[in-house]
């Protein structure tokens, strides 16, 4: 079978680009999971939230600064008012119970959302034009490439405040051994606020970035479905798990849709993440990247 190597070339660079998007809706479930064991199931609805206030405000003409600037504060006090007055009053209740308590903030955020902005979908346009340029007969999405470089940014600047900062490196060590965090006097009231503000930002730069991709509407939320793969594959607290496990999904995908969808049938970019997954879960269930727990009986 002769094999179309630049076509290939140019299907994997798209499932790459697709890839770190991927990660960047991941990585706001690793901040919180990573500090305080909770699958925030509400990052979805967080993500919905920003870029429906951000797109309903273009609208009503106010300038773009000014509404990222709300949009950026409005999002962080929700992520640290879900924090306060949700979670930090269900420490340590069992994993479920949290993962419950997220679930039910998600519908309410969601309703919330409906309530204040509607319910009609929204066009977002972030000036950045989708037209294919051609680099060595690859033709590759403009836009693909803008979202990966502010991802990939978003990530970057990420990783260099939880290594280099203050509250970095006490995130980090909360993280490790939260009662040794508690036994050297850390506030670990404030750092999980922290957290949660930096998953609402991240929250707000992947809505923008999918909502300018399939349109700002109420399943833009279950964009949050895509990480699900990803977050298995990466590990659940590993920043640099779910970088390379989403650059292995978004290939994944696009591979598998391209040069499989013809012989399984239509649909394959769907399943076949979540079918790499369930594999992977046989093998090594905390992930490439992720933390072994024992459980001593």
């Amino acid at each position: 079978m002769n094999i179309d190597w630049l076509f290939l070339i140019e299907v994997s660079v798209g499932g790459l680009l697709s890839g770190v998007m991927y990660s960047l809706v991941a990585l706001g479930f690793v901040l919180v999971y990573k500090s305080s064991g909770v699958f925030n199931f509400a990052q979805g609805s967080m993500l919905l939230f920003s870029a429906l206030t951000f797109v309903c405000l273009i609208e009503r003409g106010w300038t773009v600064w000014a509404v990222l600037s709300i949009t950026l504060v409005a999002i962080s006090l929700l992520g640290m008012l879900i924090e306060f007055s949700v979670l930090r009053p269900l420490v340590n209740q069992p994993p479920i119970v949290l993962f419950v308590a997220t679930l039910g903030v998600s519908y309410i955020i969601e309703g919330a959302a409906q309530l204040l902005w509607g319910t009609q979908v929204h066009a977002l346009d972030l000036g950045i034009d989708d037209t294919p340029f051609e680099v060595g007969g690859v033709l590759i999405s403009q836009f693909d490439l803008f979202a990966a470089g502010i991802a990939g940014l978003m990530v970057l600047l990420l990783s260099l405040f939880f290594r280099y900062t203050h509250i970095g490196l006490a995130f980090r060590a909360v993280a490790d051994d939260t009662f040794a965090g508690l036994a050297v006097g850390l506030n670990i009231g404030r750092l999980w606020a922290v957290v949660w503000a930096a998953a609402g930002i991240v929250a707000l730069v992947a809505g923008l970035l999918w909502g300018a991709r399939l349109g700002v509407q109420f399943s833009l939320s279950l964009v949050v479905l895509k990480a699900l793969p990803v977050l298995v594959l990466g590990g659940f607290d590993s920043v640099a798990g779910v970088i390379v496990a989403g650059l292995l999904v978004g290939l994944i995908e696009k591979l598998g849709s391209v040069y499989l969808g013809p012989l399984l049938g239509g649909g394959i970019d769907s399943w076949i993440a979540y079918a790499v997954a369930l594999l992977f879960l046989l093998i090594r269930p905390a992930g490439l990247f992720g933390s072994h727990r024992l459980s001593r009986l």
